[in-house]
């Protein structure tokens, strides 16, 4: 039978209320009394009953967090960092992997919402919910943080990178290297992707170069599938185009998919196809040759966020707040001057 607070208070001889103190550390018991009780509650293998604590506290300790996919590594690392700051700060999560669905993000939301969570961070929401007023709803009712998304005239607190900027020193990195025939690879429904997209649409104008048929999308951008999905869908188009070229991924699983079509097609990267990413995943620097990329600081984002989440937590959901982070470009073997 589980021990409960009446059989640790007989055990350590002391009241039920003074248990209670020396569980929450919410008011001051003598050393040899609290020693007493803590071996108690070893000896009895006691622990308190969390959600009947959280009835009387007015929380639960416990966070949602809302992913569209865990197969890309871009997403660990940055639940990895928000597990970390909220673990160390006495509070445990919730994962929600909403497959990259507009409606599982809704569903999961109000199911979080249901199990009285003290808060949600959602990374990369779908843009329709961000554009029809439903994380400003949630975000009045609890505390919510957005890492990226669709974040124009939206009233939420967000952790963002520039993505554009980062965009943008990929374009110039390659123009730089002589390039001019830049292809452009993305995934489906994605404002990352649409950032992306008009970053290379008007530097492509800007620098009067032709953009017609350059734009290929290979579906699902976020799944174990997109590395092979991307290679299929390369091998057939780098099979109609003329070396030199050079390609820019929207993250780095897609430019992992075009050096494996390059290397399926006997294509030498980077002398013949110049491939950069974005993310800078672990196994960017580890597959051959290591992929040239955008880092995204992928930890300082989910920090960031959990520290923004603890903030508005602490003061009643009354602040809201924008972070922009920077990023960079990480020059590695993937590229060369033609």
């Amino acid at each position: 039978m589980k021990a409960n607070i009446r059989d640790v208070a007989r055990e350590a001889n002391v009241s039920m209320s003074t248990v209670s103190r020396v569980m929450n550390k919410n008011y001051p018991v003598k050393e040899e009394t609290k020693i007493r009780v803590e071996k108690a509650v070893e000896k009895l293998n006691f622990s308190p009953n969390t959600l009947a604590r959280s009835l009387i506290c007015q929380n639960t300790k416990t966070i949602g967090i809302l992913v569209p996919s865990i197969d890309n590594l871009f997403f660990p690392t940055v639940i990895k960092a928000i597990e970390y700051e909220l673990r160390i700060n006495g509070y445990s999560i919730y994962l929600c992997d909403t497959a990259d669905n507009a409606s599982e993000e809704i569903k999961y939301i109000r199911s979080l919402t249901g199990r009285q969570v003290d808060g949600i961070i959602v990374i990369d929401p779908k843009t329709e919910n961000m554009r029809s007023g439903f994380y400003e709803m949630v975000g009045k009712d609890i505390p919510l943080v957005s890492i990226n998304g669709y974040n124009k005239d939206i009233d939420c607190n967000f952790v963002l990178n520039d993505e554009a900027n980062g965009a943008r020193q990929a374009m110039e990195y390659l123009l730089k290297l002589g390039h001019e025939n830049i292809i452009f690879v993305r995934g489906k429904e994605s404002y990352s992707y649409d950032i992306k997209e008009n970053v290379y649409i008007k530097f492509m104008e800007e620098n009067k170069l032709t953009v017609q048929k350059k734009i290929i999308d290979v579906g699902e951008g976020n799944s174990y599938d997109t590395v092979d999905g991307t290679m299929n869908i390369m091998r057939k188009e780098l099979a109609n185009l003329k070396a030199p070229i050079a390609v820019f991924s929207c993250n780095d699983l897609m430019a992992l998919g075009v050096l494996n079509a390059c290397k399926k097609m006997n294509l030498d990267v980077p002398n013949e196809v110049s491939i950069i990413g974005f993310d800078n995943i672990c196994i960017s620097s580890i597959v051959e040759p290591k992929l040239t990329t955008v880092d995204q600081n992928m930890y300082l984002l989910g920090e960031n966020a959990a520290k923004m989440l603890l903030e508005l937590i602490d003061n009643n959901n009354q602040k809201v707040n924008r972070i922009k982070l920077s990023t960079k470009l990480i020059i590695r073997d993937s590229c060369s001057n033609i």
